[in-house]
């Protein structure tokens, strides 16, 4: 399966962003799926995580319930939304797609998107 992200941008800290990342190539709903963040000069990290049957969600600690996983399956494709966003949210922000394995781990994904610059200004 191939991923794009797209969505990234230039927002105001408070501000709301919503990133998509279209599937082809194969089906949103055969994978969990996963979305990770790497700021400069920082390790990837995780964000959030969808399970194959779209059924739990899973995220990182520093989300607080500011950051929803959401796939759409009939348009084959995944989302993130992002609200009351922090300047320590600017990173590049990568899709990615899991058989199998730890979903908070970025070595189990076993197909990555480009990534999507989050910019959050103060």
């Amino acid at each position: 399966v191939q991923l794009q992200a797209s969505g990234g941008g230039l927002v105001q800290a408070g501000g709301s962003l919503r990133l998509s990342c279209a599937a082809s190539g194969g089906t949103v709903s055969s994978y969990a799926l996963g979305w990770f963040r790497q700021a400069p000069g920082k390790e990837r990290e995780f964000v959030a995580a969808l399970n194959w049957s779209g059924t739990s969600t899973y995220y990182a600690d520093f989300v607080k319930g500011r950051f929803t996983i959401s796939r759409d399956s009939a348009k084959n494709t995944m989302y993130l939304q992002m609200n009351s966003l922090e300047p320590e949210d600017t990173a590049v922000y990568h899709c990615a797609a899991l058989q199998g394995g730890l979903y908070y781990s970025s070595r189990s994904y076993n197909y990555w998107g480009q990534g999507t610059q989050v910019t959050v200004s103060s």
